[in-house]
């Protein structure tokens, strides 16, 4: 893909340089090309994620032609495939099999090592590089977030047979609550308030006023 499909790709560039705009021609052969990297990969026993990833990566880089691609896919992205994504993870993870008090101990040490591997490596790497302690610790509360990535690995590993369903709903559990802990983290370090409990004097200055001075 790299020495081969790359080069044969150029032409992308060269019809968008010459129309100013991404043609429908270009936004299909780019989806056709990640479509069949990511069937390629998973014939050779590889996840399709890696297939699709490795078509974006040898797709060409001039900035407008990614700025316009990427935005007629976002909207289908987030609106569409992604909740469909997180719903498909929530209904493979089966939350009952942490029925017992000895699965809901082994999750709360899962999301403890978790949590002490990525904030305290974070916020000490930080600490040691000359970032104050405060500073420090807001980047390992940032680092500490998992999200999407964390569910797509989980998916991939639960697909191959590396996690069993017990433990991918522990992991599972172990992402949303590290994600879901951040936002109230940072607020009650100082680092970020939602913006409906701004104070008035921290409010942005009224655009007309500005006009007018």
């Amino acid at each position: 893909m790299w020495f081969g499909l790359r080069r044969l790709l150029k032409p992308l560039e060269t019809n968008y340089l010459r129309y100013g705009r991404v043609t429908p021609h270009i936004l299909a052969l780019a989806l056709m090309v990640a479509l069949a990297s990511g069937w390629i990969t998973e014939q050779l026993g590889v996840h399709a994620l890696f297939g699709a990833f490795l078509a974006g990566v040898v797709m060409p880089k001039h900035p407008g032609l990614v700025r316009h691609v990427t935005d007629k896919l976002e909207s289908v992205l987030v609106v569409l495939l992604l909740p469909l994504f997180f719903a498909y993870t929530g209904l493979r993870t089966n939350i009952p099999l942490l029925g017992g008090p000895a699965a809901w101990l082994y999750c709360g040490l899962i999301i403890l090592v978790a949590t002490a591997g990525k904030f305290g490596g974070t916020m000490f790497a930080a600490r040691l590089s000359g970032i104050p302690w405060r500073e420090s610790a807001g980047l390992g509360v940032l680092m500490n977030t998992r999200g999407l990535i964390e569910l797509v690995v989980l998916n991939i590993g639960l697909d191959i047979g590396v996690l069993s369903p017990a433990l991918f709903a522990m992991m599972v559990v172990m992402a949303l609550v590290t994600t879901f802990a951040t936002s109230p983290v940072l607020e009650r370090m100082g680092f970020w308030r939602p913006s409906a409990q701004r104070a008035p004097d921290e409010m942005p200055p009224n655009t007309t006023s500005e006009r007018q001075s």
